[in-house]
């Protein structure tokens, strides 16, 4: 679905030896020449330097949201993952904005495509399309609302599109399950377990109704027909490598060691850390979190790094800790650095764009289907 321009007119090596400081200065001046056909993403995740060229910075489902708002954008530079670009080339290049710019497409640029999301390449389309096969022969499929986490690849969002189904963010996922309810019987949740326990047992629906499909093991990935019948939300077994670091005793170590102390998580941590938890929520939710308490509140965050650091340096009014003893980032989130930012703006301001990401025509439909529904549920 990406694809890299043939013949680059600057190759990305000697880029790699420039200071900062200089790359920042080549990115504005791009920046100024392309003006408003330019638009640069960044993630909550990405490192500083990278997120002080962003025009707009935001989670996955905010950043979905500007791009399929974008009016006199023609080109995003997409400082993410994968997964993301897709989905800002799905939303700014959908039929009805392709016909209000003349059919002219917006063009969008992952500046490293190595740049993707361990748990999106956790539930690969062959995987579901099996899974979802193997269910049929114990449970009615007709009677099962798929529902795909953004954080998953085009493919996926297609599947959910052609199966009646929709996308969720960490920010809607409860509506996104309620909406499903009033649907069908059942719910299949991809590819994060955690963000789907989380989010349903507050709704009423136990372990017990939960059970995790195994796509690597053959016998209906590990559970019996019995439990597949009973279910309410069969969870994909997938996880965020990054949250997935976050443990119970280190929520006990920081209440031990710092009285008083409130403990902020991201809804993708396990079950035992989300419980143990004061708030539960989004990245964006995080945000606001932060920057709605009073003065001199203690926070231990348990969330991507970059994140954290940045909010602590937001707010020296607080006094905010990162969860984990362990450094855990998202190493590939990190691998968009200001080198291949600016790598990839010159070789767009030059007309041979690299690293394009375009998804293919009938993807893009069915994606768009599920998107859109998302985008509908506040």
């Amino acid at each position: 679905m990406a694809t890299i321009a043939d013949s680059p007119t600057f190759e990305f090596s000697p880029y790699r030896s420039l200071e900062n400081e200089v790359l920042a200065e080549r990115v504005q001046a791009v920046r100024q020449q392309m003006g408003k056909r330019l638009l640069i993403l960044g993630h909550h995740y990405q490192q500083d330097e990278v997120i002080e060229q962003s025009d707009l910075r935001g989670d996955s489902y905010q950043l979905s949201k500007l791009a399929a708002e974008s009016g006199e954008c023609r080109n995003i530079i997409f400082c993410g993952v994968h997964f993301m670009a897709e989905t800002a080339d799905i939303l700014a290049n959908r039929p009805e904005a392709m016909a209000q710019r003349n059919n002219e497409r917006v063009t969008v640029v992952l500046p490293d495509l190595a740049a993707g999301c361990s748990m999106a390449d956790m539930a690969a389309i062959d995987q579901v399309e099996a899974a979802w096969e193997d269910m049929g022969e114990v449970i009615d499929t007709s009677d099962i609302t798929p529902v795909t986490y953004i954080n998953s690849a085009a493919s996926l969002k297609s599947f959910v599109g052609k199966h009646n189904g929709i996308v969720c963010t960490s920010s809607n996922a409860q509506a996104v399950l309620e909406w499903a309810f009033q649907r069908t019987k059942r719910v299949l949740f991809f590819p994060d377990q955690h963000l789907g326990r989380n989010t349903a047992l507050p709704m009423g629906i136990t372990n017990d109704q939960m059970p995790v499909w195994d796509p690597f093991d053959e016998e209906l990935g590990g559970n019996t027909e019995q439990a597949l019948q009973d279910s309410k939300v069969i969870l994909w077994k997938g996880h965020c490598s990054v949250h997935q670091m976050f443990k119970a005793e280190h929520v006990h170590a920081f209440r031990k060691d710092y009285p008083g102390i409130k403990i902020l998580v991201h809804p993708e941590c396990m079950q035992q850390v989300n419980d143990l938890a004061d708030v539960s929520g989004s990245t964006g939710k995080i945000i606001e979190t932060v920057r709605a308490a009073e003065p001199g509140t203690k926070w231990a965050i348990g969330t991507e790094l970059h994140l954290v650091n940045r909010l602590k340096a937001e707010h020296p009014e607080q006094e905010i800790h990162f969860l984990s003893p362990v450094v855990c980032m998202c190493a590939t989130m990190y691998r968009v650095d200001l080198a291949h930012l600016c790598w990839s703006l010159e070789n767009l301001a030059a007309g041979t764009p690299v690293n394009k990401i375009e998804v293919d025509a009938e993807t893009s439909r069915w994606s768009l289907i599920a998107l859109q529904r998302m985008l509908d549920i506040s």
